[in-house]
């Protein structure tokens, strides 16, 4: 009899869904035809026609393009509701009431359906304006994901149902308001399922994240949706799903004010891991093209980061002392290559000449102005002319003031125009870029006199033989950004116009036949072209060094901010030190705080031994709860033969036990020798260091030599709460010699 409902069930679903999709198939040919039109607005010559047919165009192709989107669980959420206090209808065609009527709820504990509201990813009219489907974004989706049984609203039922392609699959209902009787069209209202929640996290884990826009909970929804004034500061343990609420609030932010984001919105990530596993959420959520997400290493436009400093290395490098490094070598750099100490040219007949001494007064002079670096070429020409104009005798030879200028500037044209005078300033004052000046650090004599009493010398040796190898930093990148402000731009002459201005008006440029770029190719190129963004969202922000919040901050100055983190998590040593950096980059916006407290990764098994982790790295922290124990407990196994062969055998053993994922962690030098022990596995396993376990989740996890993590780093205990806390069905602790285990295999640093 239950399947028998529940068969029913999914084919009253099925025949939504079908509806909904014989509407999407009549608004794909609107759109096509709307792209038609334009083409033959086009055949009009006139600026005005041709303004109207790109303007059309493009609408028509965004539109296009999203409609054309093959969604999985493209309607996926349903809920069905009281009468409402007031019977106003929102833009989107749904009443607007979140408090029941009076009078909705009969005295016997009954109640009639007044209205059902179908949730998906991008909103559906029917032709007489009835919503056929709710952008989940919309204020009337928002009792679907902020109702509970304590505070139910006017939702009787929420559902979640699972659909592929244009199939419906199944469905999980759960009931806001057990209590009531409630009747849709004259027939009791069926209960489905044991729970959406629960079966969405049961769900094996792939290599990419899962959008959790059917599952999202109460307080995830409050975040998502807040206003974005000033700087929406969210903090959250592990498993609470803060990376997910960071990638739908960007998507929310965009249905919401649309206008204001066009500046885009930027997303930063700690690895390039966790970019790849969640640049495909956006997409999904009916967003793309806005939105850049970006690792904290590929922030810097023509440079890319995979490789990892030693502990000590990034500590100095990221630490704001810095800033005062790189200021020094600057200004330093221009002495390089050995630069000309003599400046000889011929003037009003004369040879004049300046000298070391006279020269090194002027470039003391030049670089006592705030402006970056190259920014002071032009200050600095303009004091050589001045000491070669007093050398040359002739400031005297007029009392007119206008015979005088006019004489100047003879003198000033005459010495510029000079080869002698152009070639010495080139190689006095140089133009310098971020990436010289970087590689003249590697220099460990030239980089001590620069850092003089602000790094010592352990670490001026770290750092100099660090920049000398081959390949940038995760932490390089933030110096490179850091001397770019420093240095500046210089300017450039402004490129002749190519084409005829009539042209540029018209727009006859463009051939209509030959589109050189996609609609979603162009949105790419000028999202990678911004230095500036509307708002910026960081995730894994405790994770952030003084100069990378720098860095970030540059690239926000006029935005609103969205910051994710956890300080529990934090791999960065002094998270005093980034504190400060994070509210100088952040300025004096007002914060509004929010915590995640509920952890929807973990089961309670996994979630209590890391908690013993939890109170060593930071004592009188609590932990997110639970919301659900699976009954496996973490298993423990200590070396027999050699750690490759022992870590082989139980990842092979997890991937006979989880249809899913299976992720190894290792300290961060280990990381390709564990690649090598589990070559053959297939492409459900992988090894990561641990700091770039950060924000990823899989269905199994093995954490090895639980010591050799901790001991990595003074932030080594938090970044083994970290790899603990990955599981989310199973999880495998390795122990060496070093972890000192007891006759059960547990290590020191997890027994009770």
């Amino acid at each position: 009899m239950h399947d028998s409902v529940r068969d029913r069930e999914i084919s009253v679903e099925q025949e939504h869904l079908d509806r909904v999709y014989r509407r999407l198939e009549e608004k794909i040919h609107e759109a096509e035809f709307l792209m038609q039109d334009a083409a033959r607005r086009g055949q009009v010559g006139t600026p005005g026609a041709l303004a109207e047919r790109d303007a059309q165009v493009f609408r028509a192709g965004v539109h296009l393009n999203r409609l054309n989107n093959e969604f999985e669980d493209f309607l996926f959420g349903r809920i069905d509701l009281l009468t409402g206090k007031d019977g106003k209808k929102g833009p989107d065609g749904a009443y607007t009431a979140v408090e029941p009527a009076e009078g909705a709820v009969r005295p016997d504990n009954t109640a009639d359906i007044a209205e059902t509201l179908h949730i998906g990813r991008i909103g559906v009219l029917d032709q007489d304006y009835t919503p056929l489907v709710i952008d989940w974004r919309a204020p009337a989706a928002a009792p679907f994901y902020r109702s509970t049984p304590v505070d139910p609203g006017r939702v009787v039922r929420r559902r979640v149902i699972r659909s592929k392609g244009r199939r419906v699959l199944g469905v999980e209902d759960d009931l806001m308001r057990p209590e009531l009787t409630a009747y849709l069209d004259g027939d009791a209202l069926p209960v489905i399922g044991d729970g959406a929640l629960m079966a969405a996290l049961g769900q094996a884990r792939s290599h990419t994240m899962r959008d959790i826009v059917a599952s999202i909970q109460a307080e995830q929804d409050l975040v998502i949706r807040a206003p974005a004034a000033s700087v929406t500061y969210v903090e959250g343990g592990p498993g609470t799903g803060k990376t997910a609420v960071a990638l739908h609030r960007a998507a929310y932010l965009l249905y919401q004010d649309r206008r204001r984001y066009a500046g885009g919105i930027l997303i930063v990530s700690p690895t390039p891991l966790l970019v790849a596993y969640t640049e495909g959420v956006l997409p999904s959520l009916g967003e793309e093209g806005q939105v850049a997400i970006r690792a904290i290493g590929s922030l810097v436009e023509g440079s890319e980061a995979t490789l990892y400093d030693s502990p000590a290395v990034a500590r100095a490098k990221g630490s704001s002392r810095m800033l005062k490094v790189l200021r020094k070598a600057a200004r330093g750099a221009l002495e390089l290559n050995d630069p000309p100490t003599r400046l000889r040219v011929v003037a009003f007949g004369r040879r004049l000449e300046l000298e070391a001494r006279e020269l090194d007064g002027i470039r003391r002079s030049a670089l006592g102005g705030t402006a970056p670096v190259n920014l002071l070429r032009p200050r600095a020409r303009k004091l050589l002319l001045d000491a070669l104009w007093e050398r040359s005798g002739a400031a005297g030879r007029h009392s007119d003031p206008e015979l005088a200028a006019e004489l100047r500037s003879s003198f000033d044209e005459d010495i510029t125009s000079e080869d002698a005078f152009i070639a010495f300033l080139d190689a006095w004052w140089p133009e310098l870029t971020p990436a010289a000046v970087l590689d003249a650090m590697a220099d460990e004599r030239r980089l001590g006199r620069w850092a003089r009493r602000i790094l010592n010398p352990g670490e001026v040796r770290k750092v100099a033989r660090s920049l000398r190898r081959e390949g940038r930093t995760v932490h390089d990148i933030a110096l490179l950004d850091e001397l770019q402000a420093v240095l500046g731009a210089p300017a450039r002459p402004r490129r002749k116009r190519e084409l005829d201005p009539l042209d540029q008006l018209t727009g006859l440029e463009e051939l209509m036949p030959v589109r050189e770029e996609s609609q979603r190719e162009r949105a790419e190129r000028l999202a990678q072209e911004r230095v500036e963004y509307a708002h910026v969202i960081v995730d894994e922000a405790q994770d952030l060094t003084p100069m990378q919040w720098r860095m970030v901050g540059r690239r926000g100055r006029h935005a609103t901010w969205t910051v994710v983190g956890d300080p529990a998590q934090s791999s960065w040593s002094d998270p005093d030190e980034a504190a400060e950096a994070r509210d100088e980059a952040l300025g004096t916006r007002p914060r509004r705080r929010f915590e995640l407290t509920v952890n929807y990764r973990n089961p309670a098994e996994i979630a209590e031994l890391a908690s013993k982790v939890l109170a060593l790295a930071m004592p009188g922290s609590v932990s997110p709860k639970a919301v659900r124990s699976t009954g496996v407990e973490p298993r423990f196994t200590v070396v027999e033969d050699t750690l490759g062969s022992t870590v082989r055998d139980e990842a092979a053993r997890l991937l006979e036990r989880v249809d899913g994922t299976v992720g190894v962690v290792v300290a961060m030098q280990r990381r390709e020798e564990a690649r090598r022990w589990l070559a053959g596995l297939g492409d459900r396993v992988v090894a990561l260091g641990s700091l770039e376990a950060k924000g990823l989740e899989y269905d199994a996890t093995v954490v090895v030599s639980p010591a050799e993590i901790a001991d990595e780093s003074p932030a080594g205990l938090r970044v083994l709460y970290v790899a603990l806390t990955r599981a989310t069905q199973q999880l495998t602790v390795v122990s060496a010699d070093r972890d000192e285990p007891d006759a059960a295999g547990v290590p020191d640093l997890l027994r009770d």
